[in-house]
């Protein structure tokens, strides 16, 4: 229902054959220029503001480009690439030449791929911004192409270092940091593997030796442990290393397949199997803190750069950004929608006969089919009981017995998502009257004044499209009372590890709690606030804690859940409505393997994240919501 903007992805190939082998079994040297294609436009919907390529030539003769690059913005962007792309390679008639001349003269026609969607977590746009970045070189093995799905918390810390260092960024972004960072610590593997074989090897077999021993797990280990945020990293070099490494606590996700034809990385796993067509078994996970790494000589390894930290994989990433189709989320999100039966049951006093069961279309489906299965089981259980019941009484007949196996649910497609309007909605005063129209009800499926109609979501996070288009629609249908259940607990804090939800007064967990404080006379609770995170700041990052909970400590989970409703209710609205949260044990309890929830609970798991939220705090008291780090 609200768009989100969602982390970036990544996708990586790294061929293991020679080149004329893919011709030979796949009929073209653009067997992995095709399959990355598939694997970034199947992660699509991880980011829609940009996307790149890159290819490295690991066996280009001097005097010929062996890296290539190619970005474009918008959400077109995977198309427009490859479009500009494949007709290069048709003009140099590239299957029916042979390899050597393919690898002499065809552009991105190599054995290293790399192809990054990209989502803008820090407010910066424009081309200059979109991955993969490339630190050039004269020397192959100093070339470094990069791209990731990151933010880093300690930039500023970051930036400072590489400046104390010498150095000279050409623009302040995390992305950019971070590879001169890494450039910096790959010249200087260079240049230890230069002292250690000067005295032995002269040129130009000096450069092909420092290529054939750099360690790049070296370079990871020299500079990643400076990092404070969620990440997953993709690096090539020009002489042909490949590396991705994750972060410590496994905030971000990455996987990876290998077999003799491919080593492949990308951000979800339904994405390799599909591709691939591979079972789930033969996509493994790579688990926080480490690194796979492929040589120029193709030796892979799996090995830990960082110190595993806590589990904090994210579970918001699970419950909204990740494809459905993977298994593992497939059911995570049915037990999200079954877990909130007890909390609806409720919400229509037990009424289930005169409740409408839907969702907002689409990616709440999977816990609306969790949620269903849930009243199914506890309609079976009234009809087991009702069924003893009446034997019990003596009117154990067929009709009885008839009557009760005929109660079931009423599940109906109640809203209608009208996708051909966005393109036309404007700016300005006429917005909110079209966004209004940009969902259609399903007209005759309530019946007027009497039923509750009960309408699931992935998530409520700021409310805005609540407000101006779905209670509204909702309620041109006349139910008694419209229940709005959200299959994630209450989103009360930023997160800054890669997803764009940065400011506090985004949030209307955050705003109704405010006007709580305010209507109940409390509000030198917000002043005291404001002061402990002035208090914090003073503190170095690993000392401060979250000051911010104090906001929502004098509240039940429920009572925000109120005054979000009323909040978010339109004037002239005739049904009665509620919100409906999924608490954060339900949230445990379907996921637990990603116990990651400080978008929920406030508990951040990096220092960078606790200073940031206080900041943020500060910033929204002072006036300046949309400052940012």
């Amino acid at each position: 229902m609200e768009q989100l903007k969602h982390e970036c992805g990544v996708a990586m190939i790294r061929l293991r054959k020679p080149l004329e082998y893919y011709r030979e079994k796949y009929g073209t040297y653009s067997y992995a220029l095709n399959k990355l294609y598939l694997l970034m436009e199947k992660q699509h919907n991880r980011g829609q503001e940009g996307a790149g390529v890159g290819v490295v030539k690991m066996h280009a003769e001097p005097g010929y480009e062996y890296v290539f690059r190619e970005r474009a913005l918008g959400v077109n962007a995977i198309s427009e690439i490859f479009a500009e792309i494949m007709p290069q390679l048709e003009r140099e008639h590239a299957d029916s030449s042979p390899a050597s001349e393919v690898e002499r003269l065809t552009p991105f026609v190599g054995e290293i791929y790399m192809g990054h969607l990209r989502y803008s977590t820090t407010g910066k746009s424009g081309i200059s911004y979109v991955h993969p970045f490339l630190r050039r070189n004269n020397w192959r093995s100093r070339n470094l192409l990069m791209c990731g799905n990151f933010n880093m918390t300690n930039v500023d810390e970051v930036f400072r270092s590489i400046v104390a260092q010498g150095q000279h960024p050409r623009i302040y972004s995390d992305t950019v940091v971070l590879l001169e960072q890494l450039g910096y610590a790959l010249d200087k593997e260079n240049q230890r593997l230069y002292r250690e074989l000067r005295h032995s090897l002269e040129d130009p077999m000096l450069g092909v030796a420092i290529e054939d021993k750099l360690d790049i797990s070296n370079v990871l280990r020299n500079v990643t442990p400076e990092w404070d945020g969620g990440f997953v990293i993709c690096g090539a070099t020009g002489s042909g290393d490949m590396f991705a490494v994750r972060d410590r606590n496994g905030i971000r996700p990455a996987f990876y397949y290998i077999d003799d034809e491919v080593v492949v990385v990308a951000s979800e796993r339904p994405v390799i199997q599909t591709v691939f067509n591979i079972g789930l078994e033969e996509v493994r996970e790579l688990l926080p803190g480490n690194a796979i790494t492929v040589s120029k000589r193709g030796e892979i390894a799996i090995s830990e750069i960082m110190a595993p930290g806590r589990n904090e994989r994210c579970s918001f990433e699970r419950i909204y950004f990740s494809r459905g189709s993977d298994a593992d989320i497939y059911r995570e999100r049915k037990e999200l929608g079954r877990l909130l039966v007890p909390s609806v049951l409720k919400a229509v006093d037990n009424d289930i006969d005169h409740m409408v069961l839907s969702f907002i279309p689409n990616t709440a489906e999977v816990a609306f089919i969790g949620l269903v299965e849930g009243f199914e089981n506890y309609l079976n259980e009234l009809k087991c009981r009702e069924i003893l019941a009446s034997r019990h009484e003596g009117v154990f007949d067929s009709e009885t017995v008839r009557n009760i196996l005929s109660r079931k649910l009423r599940v109906e497609k109640v809203t209608i998502k009208d996708i051909k309007l966005r393109t036309f909605i404007a700016e300005g005063a006429s917005r909110d009257d079209l966004a209004a129209h940009v969902y259609d009800v399903t007209y005759g499926c309530v019946e007027n004044g009497t039923d509750s109609l009960v309408v699931i979501d992935d998530s409520i996070v700021r409310g805005t499209t609540l407000k101006q288009s779905i209670i509204g629609m909702l309620d041109r249908l006349h139910p008694k009372k419209i229940v709005i259940v959200s299959s994630s607990p209450q989103v009360r804090y930023p997160d800054y590890y890669g997803i764009d939800m940065s400011r506090m007064s985004e949030f209307i967990a955050f705003r109704a709690a405010v006007a709580l404080l305010v209507e109940r006379g409390m509000s030198d609770v917000i002043d005291a606030v404001y002061t402990d995170c002035l208090e914090q700041l003073k503190l170095p990052a690993s000392r401060q804690v979250n000051a911010v909970k104090g906001i929502y400590a004098p509240f039940t989970a429920e009572e925000i859940s109120g005054k979000m409703a009323e909040m978010l209710t339109p004037a002239g609205t005739d049904a009665e409505v509620e919100i409906v949260y999924q608490s954060i044990e339900g949230l445990h309890k379907a996921v637990p393997d990603c116990p990651g929830d400080w978008f929920f609970s406030g508990n951040y798991p990096t220092p960078g994240g606790t200073r940031l939220v206080n900041m943020s705090f500060v910033n929204y008291y002072e006036g300046n919501p949309d400052k940012r780090e």
